[in-house]
C-alpha cells in the first residue's frame, strides 16, 4: 500500500488523532514525536485535508477577505514593504 492508498483509507478517527498529534507535538500517550514522525504526520493530514475536505477548512487556509472589524478596507492579501534597519553593528569597535 502506498502512501495516497493509506490516506485514502484514513478514518476520520486516525485523521484527528495524527493532527492532534501534530499540533502538541507528541502522541496520545504523552511520547514526543520524532522530527520524521511530525513530518509524515503532517503530511498525512494536509493529504487528508486535500481529499476530504473544501479549500476553506483545510489546514493552513488563510482568509484573504476584508474583515469587518478592520479599519482598512483594504485586502488583507494586500501589503507594503517594509525596510528594516540594522544600527546594531554600528561602532561596536
Amino acid at each position: 500500500m502506498n502512501f495516497k492508498e493509506m490516506i485514502d483509507n484514513m478514518s476520520p478517527e486516525v485523521y484527528a488523532s495524527l493532527k492532534q498529534a501534530v499540533e502538541l507535538g507528541k502522541w496520545p500517550n504523552g511520547v514526543r514525536l520524532t522530527p520524521e514522525q511530525k513530518e509524515l504526520s503532517l503530511q498525512a493530514v494536509i493529504t487528508y485535508d486535500y481529499s476530504n475536505k473544501s479549500e476553506t477548512e483545510r489546514v493552513g487556509y488563510i482568509n484573504t477577505e476584508v474583515h469587518s472589524g478592520c479599519d482598512s478596507k483594504q485586502s488583507t492579501a494586500e501589503h507594503e514593504t517594509i525596510k528594516w534597519v540594522d544600527n546594531s553593528t554600528k561602532g561596536n569597535n
